[in-house]
């Protein structure tokens, strides 16, 4: 398996990064921690890009292109510590009405056995969906019908059946959550009425968006990576730049070694589309975003905890999207569940 990009893969991606580097550049992604409202006017330079309809066919208004293409699109959105409801925008770009082109802004809320999970920009969103199912991604096929289309109430029937609710923006569902990320407002789904489902693949939503996800956590910890080794290049102790330390080296070091590792499961995994290769993924790309974004904290010494430096943000997005779809330990629980049965079964 080849996990090299094409020619074509690396323009995109450099197309990308050229976009965000001009439309939320530092200058920018400070203003957003002061203001952490979602820029409808970069939401909808984003959708006319065709960051949110990169995988819709040609015929219905897409780009055309495939999950590896988009997974390389988020690595670029997670270096630039691109705020908002990305995964939702793209997983739902041909199901809700003018999300494809940025013009509406949608939410996606993973709801489980212990209720709705904490999302981003619920608030600032035009539509929330509500993905009901409580199982490891991947392990149960099909929809389920359920719910009425008057009913109310909170949603789950409790037969491990995943369903998607439709939730209209002016119902009195959210209540307001503090976040540890300045750049990410979150809400909590405090109740909501129960509507038609409508046809999605909640299996394949659930896996993708747990990709998706990696791949956002795997451009942070590139780019932390980037901020080390610039800072190590710069600073100077003692008369000497502190990156011809041996400490530092290795610190710096070890960040490359967990990207590419990462980069190579992220990669393989947006080539299967698989459950097993994206929960490894998740892992790995998870582990990557929050450590590196430790040793890049370590590398600028006391620099590092002021609020003026950068390394904080990419620190707590890590926390936040480590929790996101498939958190740590229930996505290496369900690893090594599947390695045992597969163990036994050989």
């Amino acid at each position: 398996m080849d996990l090299r990009p094409t020619a074509d893969q690396r323009a995109l991606q450099a197309s990308a990064r050229d976009l965000l580097a001009r439309r939320f550049g530092r200058e920018r992604l400070r203003a957003a921690v002061d203001d952490p409202a979602l820029d409808r006017a970069l939401w909808r330079e984003l959708g006319a890009a065709g960051f949110f309809a990169l995988r819709l066919p040609e015929a219905d208004g897409g780009v055309g292109l495939g999950l590896p293409d988009a997974v390389l699109v988020f690595e670029e959105a997670g270096r630039a510590l691109l705020p908002g409801p990305l995964v939702a925008g793209h997983l739902l770009a041909g199901a809700v009405p003018g999300a494809a082109t940025g013009e509406r802004v949608v939410g996606l809320c993973d709801v489980g056995a212990d209720g709705a999970r904490l999302w981003e920009h619920p608030g600032d969103c035009d539509e929330l969906i509500l993905v009901e199912g409580g199982i490891p991604d991947g392990s149960v096929d099909g929809g389920g019908e359920g719910g009425s289309e008057d009913g109310g109430g909170e949603a789950g029937s409790g037969d491990g059946i995943p369903r998607v609710y439709w939730n209209a923006p002016d119902w009195p569902v959210l209540e307001s959550v503090r976040s540890i990320d300045p750049l990410t407002p979150l809400a909590r789904v405090a109740s909501y009425p129960r509507r038609m489902p409508r046809a999605l693949d909640v299996p394949r939503l659930r896996r993708e968006a747990a990709l998706l996800t990696a791949a956002l956590q795997l451009g942070s910890a590139a780019r932390t990576v980037e901020m080390a080794v610039e800072h190590a290049g710069r600073r100077e102790q003692f008369g000497v730049r502190i990156g011809a330390f041996q400490a530092v080296k290795h610190l710096c070091a070890e960040m490359l070694i967990r990207v590419e590792i990462a980069r190579s499961a992220v990669y393989a995994a947006s080539l299967t589309g698989q459950s097993l290769p994206v929960i490894g993924a998740k892992i790995l790309a998870d582990e990557a975003a929050v450590r590196n974004a430790r040793d890049c904290l370590q590398v600028h010494g006391g620099i590092g905890f002021t609020w003026e430096a950068d390394v904080h943000l990419h620190l707590k997005r890590a926390w936040l999207r480590l929790e996101q779809w498939q958190s740590g330990a229930k996505a290496e629980e369900a690893l090594a569940e599947a390695l045992l049965a597969d163990d036994a079964a050989g």
